[in-house]
């Protein structure tokens, strides 16, 4: 069914099956659905792959359903059963279709009788594009191996066979075998007392969607931040980032006493090796990240209150497509700018938003129009490139304009109310706007007309009337910065001493894209940026530098490149080079050495811009 880009005023019809259309899984769940899966998973760091046994418990749909179709990449099947009652198992035909580039393979289990549970005995490959096996010298104590999963988008499907798709949620458990002296830890309760004696156990008791699956294991050290919360990290990595991440405790209760309970138990953090791709991953109990953001001052903690939001918008009520990515993203991005208002005050919120805002305003033009959307039409996109700034930056914005209009009281009551009625359930954006439209647009007459809301969630660019908050600060900077690029301020008189980090990102965001050499080398005099180990500025500063034609930087920005594998980070950098001849064989050469410690998703990125550099450079002589 395709979803009507527009609502009529009088009644909002809810998709019958919008599980039912997720362009990026083979899984039929109007069929049949998983409800609960059993793992149990043996780690072979030597031939980098689990050794695993997958059991699913099936919620049959149809009574005439003949099979159960699952999504799969690169597994090796060694048996599927179907298991009564008693235990007693009884194979089953199956079988697993050609492999598409994108999707993986389909796995079609025949099952007339409709067993109520499969076990599917099958090993991952080496290549697993949801897992990275990194060896001892790749991680920050190079004392012992380390891997981890990343299952988001749908990467799930690489290290389990199941319904790889956000609209299906399930419960899980699982038991892992692993080296004695490694901790293993996965998106569920974790202990920290555990005895790292190779044995471990985990119950997920609540229902979460497939890219929220998730393991590690490695010399993880673990230390307390709060009755509910503690941070794992590698042991040279573990007391910076018990400090940074301090305030968790808080960022809890200050969430739940803005949208209700914080309904998971505990909320623990893994700091992961430096190849981590993103800058956090929202992992039920267990939140993944970066030690990019640990700088030492708490500027970057945004990040954690951003994953922690995520226990309301995302993990607990989800999008049910990644077409609908901006009901997980663009509410967790204005939750985190509550979160960050209230910990660290209105000045810190509000240039962390401006930010966003100018970097959304000057690509959003740039986009194809049906990009602009918060709600696409349907686009022919791999699931990992749905998301974009528009999902997390115009949706956030959405959510602040409509918090302007009806007052943060009735917004946040209404908000709270729409976690609570959709709570453990993946919905659409046409699902999100019918709760929308009684409970807030309805209920509040003459505060937003509901053509208007139609025009942020389905049209194109942002709104004109939408609001920005101010930043005196900001203007500051703005003041400084176009007085230097007009040569009547010196890069040494820049008021910039007490900048704090989203301050200079601030000032580097809006340099043009290619400054002079003069005003590069000027600025790098008198600020000392190359070399720098706060990544956000460091990543912003090399683009500019590269651009301005300054090659005394790209040393310092080959090992920015090397030493960190976040995409976010790493990937503009290797963009700048790519612009020229020159910079492009340069950014090969960082590649090749820097490739075997980068994620799997990070290499695929990584080589898509090369050979978008190199046709663009060939069609150029």
């Amino acid at each position: 069914m395709r979803l009507l880009p527009a609502l009529a005023l009088g009644a909002l019809v809810l998709p019958l099956a919008a599980h039912a259309n997720d362009p990026h899984s083979y899984a039929q769940p109007e069929q049949v659905v998983v409800t609960h899966l059993g793992l149990d998973l043996k780690l072979d760091f030597p031939h980098r792959q689990l050794d695993g046994v997958a059991t699913l418990k099936l919620d049959w749909k149809n009574p005439k359903a003949p099979a159960l179709v699952l999504d799969t990449r690169e597994l090796k099947i060694a048996s599927v059963d179907a298991v009564d009652a008693n235990g007693k198992t009884r194979a089953l035909k199956y079988a697993l279709a050609p492999a598409d580039k994108e999707l993986g393979s389909k796995l079609t289990i025949e099952a007339p009788q409709h067993p109520a549970q499969v076990r599917i005995a099958y090993v991952t490959s080496p290549d697993a594009s949801g897992l990275q096996w990194l060896p001892p010298a790749q991680t920050a104590d190079k004392q012992a191996p380390f891997m981890f999963s990343q299952s988001e988008s749908i990467h799930a499907r690489s290290w389990v066979p199941l319904q790889d798709s956000p609209a299906v949620r399930f419960t899980y458990d699982a038991h892992v075998t692993a080296p004695k002296n490694l901790r293993v830890v996965m998106s569920a309760p974790n202990d920290a007392k555990h005895p790292l004696d190779g044995d471990f156990h985990f119950d997920q008791p609540h229902p979460i969607p497939s890219y929220l699956l998730a393991i590690a294991a490695g010399d993880i050290a673990v230390k307390e931040t709060g009755p509910r919360s503690a941070v794992y990290a590698e042991p040279s990595v573990v007391d910076g980032a018990t400090r940074e991440f301090a305030d968790t405790e808080k960022m809890i209760a200050t969430a739940e006493s803005l949208y209700g309970p914080y309904r998971w138990g505990r909320y623990d953090l893994l700091v992961l090796p430096p190849s981590f791709p993103y800058g956090g991953m929202e992992n039920p109990n267990m939140t993944f990240a970066t030690p990019t953001i640990i700088v030492g001052d708490k500027s970057l903690v945004s990040v954690i209150s951003h994953e922690l939001a995520h226990s309301w918008s995302g993990n607990l009520v989800t999008n049910a497509a990644w077409r609908d990515g901006w009901l997980n993203e663009g509410f967790t991005t204005y939750v985190q700018g509550r979160l960050t208002e209230a910990l660290y005050g209105q000045r810190q919120a509000d240039e962390e938003t401006l930010l966003a805002i100018r970097a959304l305003q000057k690509k959003i033009g740039q986009m194809p129009a049906n990009a602009q959307k918060l709600a696409p039409d349907p686009r022919g996109v791999d699931a990992d490139d749905a998301l974009s700034d528009v999902a997390y930056d115009k949706g956030s914005w959405f959510l602040r304009a409509l918090e302007q209009r009806f007052g943060r009281k009735d917004f946040d009551s209404w908000l709270k109310g729409y976690f609570d009625r959709h709570a453990w359930h993946s919905i659409t954006t046409e699902q999100m706007l019918a709760d929308l439209k009684p409970n807030l647009i309805d209920k509040y007459p003459g505060k937003m007309r509901w053509d208007e809301v139609q025009v942020w969630v389905y049209g194109t660019g942002i709104p004109k009337d939408a609001p920005t908050p101010d930043s005196p600060r900001f203007d500051a900077i703005d003041k400084q910065r176009a007085a230097f690029l007009a040569g009547t301020l010196p890069a040494a008189k820049l008021d910039a001493k007490d900048w704090n980090t989203q301050e200079w990102m601030y000032f580097l965001d809006r340099l043009p894209d290619a400054p002079t050499l003069a005003q590069a080398q000027a600025i790098d005099a008198a600020w000392h940026l190359t070399g720098t180990h706060n990544a956000e500025i460091g990543m912003r500063w090399y683009v500019h530098a590269i651009a301005a034609g300054d090659k005394a930087v790209w040393p310092a920005a080959a090992e920015h490149m090397t030493r960190i594998g976040r995409l976010y980070l790493t990937l503009p950098v290797y963009g700048a080079f790519a612009k020229t001849p020159a910079g492009l064989a340069y950014a090969e050469q960082v590649y090749a050495k820097a490739k075997d410690g980068y994620h799997p998703l990070t290499q695929q990125a990584v080589e898509r811009l090369f050979a978008k550099a190199k046709a663009k450079q060939a069609a150029a002589r």
